[in-house]
């Protein structure tokens, strides 16, 4: 019975454990994610960083969602962007209320930028100059991050 209760009592620590981050490479998308694109770019020139604009469907687009859970969620995708970055999350969601103002802000620069579907992510330099566009990409992270920096530097 003592054996018994000794495992039941490493286990409820070890999911504590296992649950209070440690050992986690997930941050849960601690990131600043701005709604402003014009406020961005005035960040971007003060703080030399490539801007990153997430156009997503966040509650209803699997690819969105995959995006965020397996890049933007995690320790090395934050590490980057808090470094390299300023972050725009221009968001069409079905189920999620939006004023009219925002619906019609982000649609306008859906137009402007092209999107025609979910994720789109568009880099631009610090001048709001676009530098290139893609999407979600398999790998994780670590693997996005690289993918980032190729497309910055191309």
């Amino acid at each position: 019975m003592n054996n018994y209760k000794s495992l039941i009592i490493f286990f409820l620590l070890l999911t504590g454990f296992l649950n209070s981050g440690c050992g986690n490479t997930e941050s849960g998308d601690e990131l600043n994610w701005h709604t402003n694109l014009e406020e961005a770019i005035q960040i971007a020139q003060t703080e030399n960083k490539t801007i990153l604009v997430n156009f997503t469907g966040s509650d209803w687009c699997q690819w969105c969602k995959k995006l965020s859970a397996e890049v933007f969620t995690q320790s090395e995708f934050e590490k980057y962007a808090n470094e390299n970055l300023v972050l725009v999350k221009l968001d069409f969601p079905r189920s999620i209320e939006q004023t009219v103002e925002t619906k019609m802000y982000n649609n306008n620069l859906a137009q402007r930028y092209g999107v025609s579907g979910f994720p789109t992510i568009i880099l631009l330099n610090s001048s709001g100059n676009l530098i290139n566009t893609t999407g979600y990409q398999p790998g994780g992270a670590a693997s996005y991050v690289q993918h980032l920096r190729s497309l910055i530097r191309s």
